[in-house]
């Protein structure tokens, strides 16, 4: 791919292939400089800290794990005791007295059910991958290159972009697109100032209509647009962070109402290695009125994976 830059480096950039090396699997977690890092600490003002995680519900015979926001047709999370306490209790004490343990297991297929990031492995075009790594390497046996263990946990400063705050509504309508115009007016009204290594984070309302009205959640979505994403992209942010199922705007099918060529997935994660944090729940932080905080999410060290289940948090 060509690269296309200013003389500060950002501004017109068309993509980041190759501007952290040709061997180059984090993409723009390489902007988590120890200078950028100290800069978003900076940020922390109270100390009060909040999680932007939704809950993972999973059993394996009752209806919890959909309770919580998720698309249709996916995996939901299985949660059982791989060690039941009763029975381990029962013996322990004989053996011990009054002491308990138990163990549990997670199974859980993160897109589309619960709070995730997404490697830079999770989309390609073509037969290539980010930065020009080939695409044949990511099979069941996972991703040999740009899995969600080369990025690393992200510690950079959050900038939210409360969109249905700026609009009045407690939610956007599943027919808004959030493009660069709408951005920029959100931006300008919250006093929003973009810096490199941002994790710019949208606020759609979205997760809200679950719980009244579970096949609108689960029909359209709003989101970003393609213009959108660019515009934050070549701010030269670390991440975006969306409360709605897949950062980009869906379609009343449920499916990206995008081409290829508009695809936001592709625009973010393909061509400027941008992290997606999806499903993050941002109602708490929205009520603060804060738009700029510490923001820290550690991926799962899964080695080859296309994405870890993540529990953002922001520093206030």
């Amino acid at each position: 791919m060509t690269e296309h830059t200013t003389a500060n480096g950002a501004g017109t950039r068309a993509d980041n292939w190759g501007r952290w090396g040709d061997g180059d699997e984090r993409g723009a977690a390489n902007l988590l400089t120890p200078e950028a890092v100290r800069t978003a600490a900076g940020t922390v003002r109270e100390g009060r800290v909040l999680s932007l995680s939704l809950p993972i519900r999973g059993a394996t015979s009752s209806r919890a794990p959909q309770t919580v926001p998720h698309l249709p047709g996916r995996p939901l999370p299985q949660h059982f005791m791989s060690v039941d306490g009763a029975d381990y209790c029962a013996g322990a004490r004989r053996m011990h007295g009054e002491i308990g343990v138990a163990d549990d297991a997670l199974i859980l297929s993160h897109h589309g059910t619960t709070t995730h990031i997404d490697a830079l492995s999770h989309m390609w075009r073509g037969d290539t991958l980010y930065n020009g790594h080939p695409a044949n390497r990511v099979r069941s046996y996972g991703a040999t290159r740009c899995g969600i263990e080369k990025a690393g946990p992200i510690v950079a400063r959050g900038v939210l972009f409360d969109v249905a705050g700026h609009l009045g509504v407690p939610h956007l309508d599943e027919s808004v697109r959030i493009g660069a115009d709408l951005l920029r007016a959100t931006a300008q009204a919250q006093d929003i100032e973009m810096r490199p290594g941002d994790v710019a984070v949208v606020r759609t309302g979205w997760p809200t209509v679950y719980d009244t009205d579970r096949a609108r959640y689960q029909a359209g979505q709003p989101g970003l647009t393609h213009d959108g994403g660019l515009w934050l992209a070549r701010h030269d942010i670390t991440a975006v962070a969306c409360d709605n199922a897949g950062i980009g705007a869906l379609a009343m099918d449920g499916t990206f109402d995008a081409g290829p060529d508009e695809d936001l997935h592709l625009l973010l994660l393909w061509k400027f290695g941008i992290y997606l944090v999806e499903m993050v729940w941002l109602e708490e932080l929205a009520a603060t009125g804060r738009h700029d905080f510490l923001f820290l999410a550690a991926p799962l060290a899964v080695e080859g994976g296309t994405g870890s289940a993540v529990n953002p948090v922001a520093v206030l």
